[in-house]
């Protein structure tokens, strides 16, 4: 094979392999036609707490936007609203202190199948613990797309001596990926600068990542074009060493 053919092979390859790396990430964004979930940031300050990513978003307009929002029913038994992009699963944090994964409990909404399952969840020190102790519920949920929704209630645990009441917590949204069903580490994109009771839906809460500069990302499967690209540029770089040779 003379190098002309080696060069023009090589090529075909690369070509090939991109191929079908576009194709595998868009059969990973496929979307779902499950009708949503009807998810509104019209209550909030009226009947219901919200905080959002980027702040004041609407999770009913079309678009990346990360929600939370929670109303009392009675006692430490809320309701809470939960949106976001991720292809895995997006999920709603409590913690008693500003610094997230100390004993704090996670709501997850995870999207298997292209249903969303509901997982309660200890968080602690980096490891994620699935549990039975928290009393919460699924009340309905649904996937378009990367984006997730979900509605259910939670009978949150007693807030620490130091909060403003029995509900006061730091409230963090999450996004992550899922590893044969189980949530992998959490990627923050909301923590709160501070305690905000739950069940006040007068009370605000600012995103303490943007005062940081930090940049809001999902995680999940929506970069598994980079693996292909690099397998790629190896592909490109044996086929220079064989025309070398």
């Amino acid at each position: 094979m003379d190098n002309r053919s080696r060069v023009v092979y090589t090529v075909v390859m690369v070509m090939a392999c991109m191929g079908m790396g576009a194709e595998a990430q868009n059969s990973t964004l496929a979307s779902n036609t499950a009708s949503s979930v009807n998810i509104s940031s019209t209550n909030c300050g009226t009947t219901q707490f919200c905080a959002a990513q980027p702040a004041g978003c609407n999770p009913s307009v079309s678009g990346s936007c990360f929600f939370v929002s929670t109303s009392l029913i009675s006692g430490q038994n809320l309701s809470f609203q939960l949106q976001g992009q991720s292809s895995d699963y997006v999920a709603v944090g409590l913690s008693r202190t500003i610094k997230t994964g100390q004993n704090d409990y996670i709501y997850v909404c995870a999207n298997i199948n292209n249903t969303v399952n509901f997982l309660s969840i200890l968080y602690n020190n980096g490891v994620l613990t699935l549990t039975d102790t928290l009393s919460s519920n699924l009340v309905t949920g649904s996937v378009s797309g990367q984006t997730i929704q979900c509605i259910f209630s939670a009978l949150v645990p007693n807030a620490t001596s130091t909060m403003s009441s029995s509900t006061s917590f730091f409230i963090s949204i999450y996004a992550g990926t899922l590893t044969n069903g189980v949530p992998d580490s959490p990627k923050a994109v909301f923590i709160s600068t501070a305690a905000v009771d739950l069940s006040n839906p007068n009370a605000t809460a600012t995103n303490s990542l943007n005062s940081n500069n930090s940049t809001t990302t999902t995680t999940g499967r929506a970069f598994g074009l980079q693996p292909t690209l690099s397998q790629a540029l190896l592909i490109l770089l044996g086929g220079l060493v064989f025309i070398m040779l």
